[in-house]
């Protein structure tokens, strides 16, 4: 098979969807990789590491995607790019469909063979594709939260962990999943009081005997939300809804009751944010002010620390890359559980019952 990898065109992107040692492990196998030029620079990837691994180096994307058989990328096409996808052409990304009717339609019509990284999911029901990036945006989004509480940056000019004599900020976390709990850590090694808001009993148990003394665990619902969030200095919001859209937690008016320079991070932007007043953002314009709440809305935070991002990703991808190289599409679905759950759409239509239902659209049943 031919796999091609194009540099990522989203804003600030630094990220690069396979490592020399993966195009290695392809050519050895018998495939062939095409990397477009510069693409993994911004992971410290040189096409020279690429070319000794065993890749051929294409000047353009255009090129990349008219000679691969599959498209292996980090975000999902942008409509620069759309051009350039082949019907029957395989994509494995990061899509994200159930957040922009756009893409799903426009990617339907392109006639692609669109498998996602959000929606593989092994037997035991984790997403192993989800985890790592989930690990960097949980880490993520205390540090992004400190520094958008500094009064420079029109929050509450809060330091996260107090001073002695001072108290801490208040951090309320919704969600207790990989990001979840990955951004209590963080905040509680930094000395924030936090609470970690979940709706499975039996996960907030093991996270109440895990986490350090300054994280407390509350059981969600629209009252515990609204309580904890107008107390709270920073929130992070980081509920999943596997292959559709994140359920609203707070609308304006909640929003409107919060501390004046208090902080949003919503980490579910991908999945089209927790809060009604949740829209997408960029590196380049990471937050705006709604009734003096500062949102961080970025939807591709770990693209910012590409470096380690890359590497975590590709970890957890590239065994799911091989498999679809070396038994092509049909026979991996038919045969690996984790990428029959991965796919959603063939060749316009739509395999994934989430995605169609969000839309109202219609889908074949796998």
């Amino acid at each position: 098979m031919i796999i091609g990898v194009p540099k990522e065109i989203k804003n600030n992107e630094y990220r690069v969807a396979l490592l020399p040692v993966g195009v290695e492990m392809l050519t050895h196998a018998g495939h062939k990789v095409l990397i477009e030029k510069g693409a993994g620079l911004g992971s410290g990837i040189s096409d020279e590491n690429y070319r000794i691994a065993g890749a051929q180096i294409y000047s353009s994307a255009v090129d990349v995607y008219k000679d691969a058989e599959m498209i292996v990328k980090i975000k999902e096409p942008l409509p620069e790019e759309y051009q350039y996808l082949k019907p029957a052409q395989i994509v494995f990304t990061y899509f994200h469909f159930a957040a922009s009717r756009e893409l799903t339609e426009t990617m339907l019509k392109r006639q692609i063979i669109a498998f996602a990284y959000e929606t593989l999911q092994d037997e035991n029901g984790d997403l192993p594709c989800l985890i790592p990036m989930s690990e960097v945006a949980g880490r993520m989004s205390v540090h992004e939260g400190a520094k958008y509480l500094e009064e420079p940056m029109k929050g509450r000019g809060i330091l996260l962990g107090g001073v002695p004599g001072v108290s801490p900020a208040e951090v309320v976390i919704l969600g207790a999943g990989v990001v979840g709990s990955n951004a209590a850590r963080m905040a509680a090694g930094l000395g924030a009081h936090v609470t970690i808001l979940d709706i499975n009993l039996n996960r907030l148990r093991y996270l109440d005997e895990i986490m350090p003394s300054n994280v407390h665990t509350l059981m969600s619902n629209s009252h515990t939300i609204r309580d904890a969030v107008v107390k709270a200095d920073l929130v992070i919001s980081s509920v999943l809804k596997r292959g559709t859209r994140t359920p609203c937690l707070g609308d304006r008016k909640l929003v409107a009751q919060m501390k004046p320079g208090a902080v949003i991070v919503d980490v579910a932007i991908d999945q089209g944010g927790s809060f009604e007043t949740s829209r997408p953002t960029t590196h380049d314009v990471p937050t705006y002010v709604i009734d003096g709440v500062v949102h961080y809305c970025v939807t591709n935070m770990p693209g910012a620390v590409a470096r380690t991002s890359t590497y975590a990703l590709t970890n957890a991808t590239l065994p799911y890359i091989l498999i679809l190289a070396n038994y092509g599409f049909e026979r991996s679905m038919q045969n690996f559980y984790p990428l029959k759950r991965a796919l959603n759409m063939i060749k316009g239509e739509l395999v994934i019952k989430e995605v169609a239902e969000t839309f109202n659209l219609p889908y074949r049943k796998f």
